[in-house]
């Protein structure tokens, strides 16, 4: 990945775990590589002389093989998105569902009862 392009995300996670990616979702093969002529690639200005400390994003983890070989990673991760879009929905609903039978029973009859003189 080009580290140096403003759209480029890197966040680190308590159990180690990095993620690194392009924030308009240009780059199929996240974290490895960008494509090489992507149409957005913006160099960043703000740390163009800054020097860094210990915050330094951590090194990509070495490259699988096959990755960069055909179209395949970026056409498997599109279905992939697709699976996870048509799933969305059900699993919101799940979720309401769970929250709905978790509110006591007073907070279900009556919902919220506001109170004359209090303000939110």
């Amino acid at each position: 990945m080009r580290v140096e392009c403003k759209h480029f995300e890197s966040r680190s996670y308590p159990n180690g775990e990095t993620v690194r990616k392009c924030h308009l979702d240009l780059a199929p093969e996240a974290p490895w590589r960008c494509p090489d002529a992507c149409p957005r690639f913006e160099r960043r200005l703000a740390d163009a002389a800054w020097s860094y400390g210990s915050l330094v994003t951590p090194p990509t983890p070495p490259e699988p093989p096959g990755v960069g070989v055909g179209e395949g990673v970026g056409a498997l991760l599109d279905e992939a998105e697709a699976i996870l879009n048509a799933v969305g929905p059900t699993v919101l609903a799940e979720v309401e569902a769970e929250r709905a039978r978790s509110r006591p029973w007073w907070r279900r009859a009556f919902g919220r009862v506001r109170r004359p003189g209090r303000r939110r």
